[in-house]
Parts: C-alpha cells; structure tokens; sequence
C-alpha cells in the first residue's frame, strides 16, 4: 500500500518483510522468465535459420539479451507507483481503484451495505476522487493486518509491478528481439507475444485493485458488525471513526 509520498510500509506480522520484499523473488523469477524465453527464441532461430554451428558461434546475439535484463530491471525501478496505476487503470488523473472505492466499486459488491456505512459516518459517503480515496485509506489502515486484506494488497502490488514490466519488455526486449533474432517475422511474433503479455497482466491488476478495495471495505464492516439497527449504538460508544483523514493515502 502506497501513501501519498509514495511510500510502502506495510509489514508483514509472521515473516517481519514488506510486502514487496515478499513479491520480490518473484519479480526476479519474471523477468528471468522473461530472459530465458527471449534468448531461446534468438538461439532457436539462429540455428533454424544457420544450422547447429550457430549455438556454439552467435553467441554475440545474446549480448543484446543481457542488456536488455539490466535495463529492464533498473528501468522498472524508475517507473514511479503512480505511473504504474496510470498503466493499469489507462487514467492520467485519478488513476487509483481508491479514487472510486465507494461511487463505483463498493456499490456493485454485494457484501458491502452502502446505507449502512453511511449511518456509520453519520453523513453521506463521499463523491469527490480525492476524498473518496482519503476515506477508503482511512479504512485501509484499521485493516491492514487482516489476512484477507494482507493477500489482496500483496496481489496488487505483485501485478502492479508486473504491469510495469510488462511495458518496460515491450520496449527494450522487444528492440532487443528484432535486432538479435535473425528472423524479422519471427522477431515481430515475438513482439506480439510481450504485447499480449501486457494486456493479460494488466486486466488481471486492475481486477486485483479493485478487489482490494472491496474487500478492505468488506471486511471492516464486518468485523464492526455493521448493521442499520445497529450503527447509533456503536457510533455512541465512539469506536468507529472513518473522517476523511488529512493525508491521502492509495492501494
């Protein structure tokens, strides 16, 4: 989970690690996937297309291939979070599941009682983007130790970054395949391929993000035990408080 500064500081309660510290072998498994993919094809096609003397002397081909692995990996460190969320959701402004939570997401999931929530607050759910997304990170950090939350968020992030390198693979191992790969139809096949790649990953973040959403406000309704009847009680007590808070916070 991201804060307004950008940065991700939930941790874990059993392994002591960040969630992206967890996720980020699996990073590392991706774009090593991704290497080895790219430079079977180059060598495949080379000796397709040179015969078998090729695997042992176009080496070289495979210098673009190394390249493009560092430049990947320091390219997808550069690529802010809120970019990513621009990449994910194809929105400039507003980009995060969090600026909808309540006006889009949380009113088409059918755990959630929007009419409750608002006895709740005590005032109608917010419209704005902006408060919209302040008010569900309110929520967030009562329940960000919840498994359910915790493997939602761990999800997003693994396939936000996903998302990222998606784009950053089309752009340098897709140069790097139509420079290394003998084949220009093959090379363009392979282009696809990485585009396809992106496609797939990125509907599958947006869907990740918005159920993080959702289950963020499904969740702490019901471990509040929220219920029409029932909100004046508890509101009485003063145990629940969701005001919009002063720092903007995102999934």
């Amino acid at each position: 989970m991201t804060n307004g500064s950008g940065a991700e500081t939930t941790r874990s309660s059993v392994a002591g690690k960040s969630l992206k510290e967890q996720n980020r072998w699996l990073l590392w498994a991706i774009v090593a996937a991704n290497s080895l993919f790219l430079g079977g094809v180059v060598q495949a096609n080379a000796i397709r297309s040179d015969g078998l003397r090729a695997a042992f002397t176009g080496t070289q081909n495979l210098v673009p291939v190394a390249l493009a692995l560092i430049i990947t990996t320091v390219m997808n460190g550069l690529i802010s979070p809120e970019m990513k969320a621009r990449l994910v959701y194809l929105r400039w402004r507003h980009a995060l599941p969090g600026h909808r939570a309540f006006s889009e997401y949380a009113v088409r999931d059918p755990r959630i009682d929007l009419s409750a929530l608002e006895k709740l607050r005590g005032s109608p759910l917010p419209h704005d983007p902006v408060e919209q997304n302040r008010a569900w990170y309110r929520i967030y950090k009562t329940m960000e130790s919840d498994p359910a939350v915790r493997q939602a968020h761990r999800d997003f992030l693994l396939l936000r970054d996903y998302t990222g390198l998606c784009v950053v693979f089309i752009a340098f191992y897709g140069a790097a395949g139509l420079f290394a790969i003998p084949s220009v139809k093959i090379g363009l096949i392979y282009l696809l391929l990485l585009v396809v790649q992106c496609v797939v990953v990125r509907q599958a973040t947006s869907n990740y993000g918005i159920r993080l959403v959702t289950t963020v406000v499904a969740r702490w309704a019901a471990n509040e035990g929220i219920d029409a009847r029932k909100v004046p009680t508890r509101r009485a007590r003063g145990k629940v408080n969701v005001d919009i808070p002063k720092t903007p916070g995102c999934p």
